[in-house]
């Protein structure tokens, strides 16, 4: 762990609230720092998915991802859930959003579960795309994201990825049509 990470940690447990009056009861242990390390590198993974997306950055987005990975977009798409290869899941988001289609995707309220080399990030997310030509120019949508996870060669990589839709609005050509 390298000094800005363990200096960040000691300054998040020193600022939560004293649950003892010794000073043993605030020194964290190396468990509990490797679950916040955990923890804040499975929930920076979710977030830079997002932000590659939006900027298009099909590469970084793969980097995230195992090589086989289980989706399930079923509430946005009606496909059933699959297990397909990455490089598809990338190729797919990149068909779609493209040149004048813009997006923006936002998650927060992340639920992280860690057992050993597995994970779980649960999200509430926010997305929406943009695109002139058909009326209306903006879709959105509202859901939970779930990412699983699994840590190999000390490095976490996205092995199932799933969106429930709960709310969308808008016009749903900017939807369906990939941009141009």
């Amino acid at each position: 762990m390298n000094a800005l990470t363990r200096l960040a940690l000691y300054a998040a447990v020193a600022a939560a609230p004293d649950m003892g009056s010794s000073a043993a009861a605030t020194e964290p242990s190396n468990k509990e720092l490797r679950r916040l390390v955990d923890e804040r590198a499975l929930i920076r993974i979710v977030d830079q998915i997002d932000r590659a997306v939006d900027a298009q950055d099909w590469k970084l987005a793969r980097g995230y991802f195992a090589d086989r990975v289980r989706v399930d977009f079923s509430s946005l798409s009606g496909q059933p859930e699959a297990v397909i290869p990455a490089d598809d899941l990338i190729a797919g988001w990149a068909g779609n959003l493209k040149g004048s289609k813009t997006s923006l995707h936002l998650r927060t309220n992340h639920d992280v579960s860690v057992d050993g080399d597995r994970a779980t990030v649960k999200s509430n997310g926010y997305a929406w795309n943009r695109m002139e030509g058909n009326g209306d120019p903006l879709w959105e949508v509202w859901g939970i994201y779930t990412a699983e996870m699994v840590r190999g060669n000390g490095e976490w990589e996205v092995d199932a990825f799933a969106f429930r839709k709960t709310h969308e609005r808008g016009n749903d050509w900017v939807k369906t049509t990939p941009g141009r």
